[in-house]
């Protein structure tokens, strides 16, 4: 199994490819740091919480020789994600990979979503994203690099209870795929990743409580046709395989890593 490891990850390599990651302090982001410092490379990391930053960086570097940039900031804010591109430019001297991971999730209908609700969670999700791949293209298309959104699967399906959310990671599928097509005679490649329920903060975030979550995470075993949750680590592997060379050919794909979820109907 090791070996087997060893050999993903050299096939995988980003040795020396400069890589901006947002909401790098906790949970996807903070997994695909991880991954990507042991694939060798240079990281400039994004998050709102200064401290698990902080923590994310440590780790890293004790994967890889490199320091990763810190770039912590809210992506809402213009100026900060101007400033992470300008930063991250300035202090490696070019971009290879974006990776959007960061996001967060509202619960709510269409009967009690409040607009501010919705306007936070389509600011976050769909409005960041999109200002900060705009900002960041000019430099990739000197590296023809790539960028890799982690968009979910309910941009693909539809779900109950979370419809703001659903709209915004729809959003990011077609701008994934429109982008793919817009940029493929600079060759830059636009994928994203759909995730089913991973355990990481998210929910929790969003307002559930310890036992709901627990609850849900129970339930997942049904939703999801390969019987559980995702880990991190298995997201991560997949965010890495499409920033790698190993998918050069692979572009305006949303790739479910969901465990069965966006195949099942209800029975």
């Amino acid at each position: 199994m090791a070996a087997a490891a060893g050999v993903q990850e050299q096939m995988m390599s980003l040795r020396s490819k400069v890589c901006l990651v947002t909401g790098a302090s906790s949970g996807i982001g903070a997994g695909t740091a991880l991954l990507f410092a042991r694939l060798g490379a240079r990281l400039a990391l994004n998050g709102r919480n200064e401290e698990k930053l902080k923590e994310t960086a440590r780790n890293c570097e004790e994967l890889c020789d490199q320091k990763p940039l810190l770039v912590p900031g809210d992506l809402t804010d213009e100026a900060v994600v101007q400033g992470m591109v300008e930063q991250t430019v300035a202090h490696f001297g070019q971009l290879d990979v974006l990776v959007n991971n960061g996001g967060i999730l509202a619960m709510g209908t269409i009967e009690n979503t409040t607009l501010q609700d919705y306007d936070r969670v389509m600011n976050v999700n769909t409005r960041s994203l999109f200002h900060l791949t705009q900002l960041a293209v000019p430099h990739l298309i000197k590296t023809k690099g790539n960028i890799v959104n982690v968009s979910s699967v309910n941009g693909q399906r539809s779900f109950p209870g979370v419809l703001a959310y659903c709209m915004s990671k729809s959003a990011v599928d077609q701008l994934t795929r429109c982008a793919a097509l817009e940029l493929a005679s600079k060759q830059v490649r636009v994928n994203a990743v759909c995730p089913g329920v991973i355990v990481t903060e998210l929910q929790r975030r969003a307002g559930l409580e310890e036992e709901q979550y627990a609850q849900f995470l129970q339930r997942s075993q049904l939703t999801h046709a390969l019987g559980r949750p995702g880990t991190v680590e298995e997201v991560a592997r997949t965010i890495a395989f499409l920033a790698s060379d190993a998918a050069s050919f692979i572009t305006g794909a949303t790739i479910p890593v969901d465990g069965g979820r966006h195949a099942m109907c209800p029975r």
